[in-house]
């Protein structure tokens, strides 16, 4: 019998919101926007309340074994493209037109993948295949799917999962989504990356202040300088980068997603290439204790490089220039932004899309854990993987009672 009541669960997150989005002005109902805009949306922003309800109902935290890295936050749009060479082969690629014409394979310049290992720690498999699962249900009904159909997305997606995280299966073939998506981001320029970010002033180029970028103090920016600095020395060692091309432009305060929103975010510009068109992007994020540590404890690592090393350990093709900075003690990831990174857009996704899909993503992530593993186990049998569907169904329902209830309180 479950005991949690949407409507506390619901009012612990808004209190919860509003307290971590009291450093900026506006951030708050910033965040209300992209909470409020449906329950997948909400799921996307409230991984601490995922695991206060298996906490609080620990029928729903049981499940098949299997451990490992787990990326802590899974959700259908925390999957997406990027580009995951090393940015010291950069001269590398500009062949890469030549060489599609030619029919010559350049992966290498875009990829598809999961692409958010904030929460990531070491826990139970079952943890993101069920939150997975609740996304994947939140998402079916965004799309109009009914309820039958969203089952079966759900079973292709758990039968595809366990042949990847317990065997060798065959990966699927990337379906249209995924390689429409990969496809288009190839072909994207830095050039247009910075317009749509930045704008060209006297020579040089300058964050764009509104929605997305704010003013920091100038004593923060000094202290963002220092620590860049630390990390722009390390990947000038490690990949051979000439140290000019971190030379900094401008910082700004980056306003960038759901769950981590009220976290220190800082967008950097460098020199690059030394034009106004071949300046770099950098994000500097604070990454904090993850949430299922609720549950499962907090991890011994530091934040930064905890998130790093999950990366490392569950990807084939992680991001390389990617590293860790220490700013007023806070720990941070830093990462190049790059033309490659996009996510799928749910909206535009077919109904003949969906199953191949589905499995697709399973595959993904059965391979990441299998990667990422720490204890091995055998593989899930039908019973147990539609027990772990019913707590998905169940946990489902639960997120979209706390999102109406979210709804409601914040009006």
């Amino acid at each position: 019998m479950l005991s949690v009541d949407p409507i506390v669960l619901a009012r612990r997150q808004l209190a919860r919101d509003r307290e971590h989005t009291k450093s900026l002005e506006g951030l708050f109902e910033h965040k209300l926007d992209r909470m409020r805009a449906s329950p997948l949306a909400f799921l996307r922003g409230t991984a601490p309340l995922f695991y206060e309800l298996l906490a609080a109902s620990p029928e729903l935290a049981r499940g098949p074994a299997g451990e490992g890295w787990i990326t802590g936050d899974l959700h259908l749009e925390n999957f997406g493209a990027y580009r995951p060479q090393s940015f010291a082969d950069e001269e590398r690629t500009k062949s890469a037109k030549k060489k599609r014409a030619k029919g010559k394979k350049h992966d290498e310049v875009a990829t598809f993948n999961l692409n958010d290992f904030d929460d990531a720690i070491v826990g139970p498999w079952r943890f993101d295949v069920m939150r997975l699962l609740v996304s994947l249900i939140l998402g079916s009904r965004e799309l109009q799917v009914r309820g039958a159909r969203s089952v079966e997305l759900c079973e292709a997606l758990l039968d595809s999962y366990v042949g990847h995280a317990f065997g060798r299966a065959k990966p699927p073939p990337a379906p249209r989504p995924v390689v429409a998506l990969v496809e288009t981001v190839r072909d994207r320029s830095r050039v247009e990356l910075l317009d749509a970010r930045t704008r060209a002033a006297h020579g040089a180029r300058q964050f764009i202040r509104g929605a997305h970028f704010r003013d920091v103090p100038t004593s923060l920016r000094k202290r963002a300088a220092k620590a860049f600095g630390a990390f722009a020395s390390k990947i000038t060692e490690r990949d051979g980068v000439a140290p000019n091309h971190f030379e900094i432009i401008d910082v700004a305060y980056r306003i960038a997603g759901t769950g981590s929103l009220g976290g220190v975010r800082l967008a950097v510009l460098t020199r690059g290439k030394g034009n106004e068109d071949g300046a770099w992007l950098f994000d500097m994020k604070e990454e904090g204790t993850p949430s299922a540590a609720s549950l499962l404890g907090k991890p011994k690592m530091k934040p930064a490089k905890r998130v790093v090393a999950a990366m490392q350990a569950c990807l084939e093709h992680p991001p390389r220039m990617v590293g860790t900075a220490k700013l007023d003690g806070m720990s941070m990831i830093v990462r190049r932004l790059s033309p490659q990174e996009d996510k799928l857009d749910l909206s535009h996704v077919r109904d003949d899309d969906l199953e191949p899909l589905a499995a697709y993503l399973g595959a993904l992530i059965g391979a990441a854990h299998r990667r990422g593993a720490t204890r091995t186990a055998r593989a899930w049998k039908r019973w147990e993987r539609d027990a772990l569907l019913e707590r998905a169904i169940a946990v489902a329902g639960i997120h979209e009672a706390a999102y109406l209830a979210y709804f409601k309180l914040c009006r």
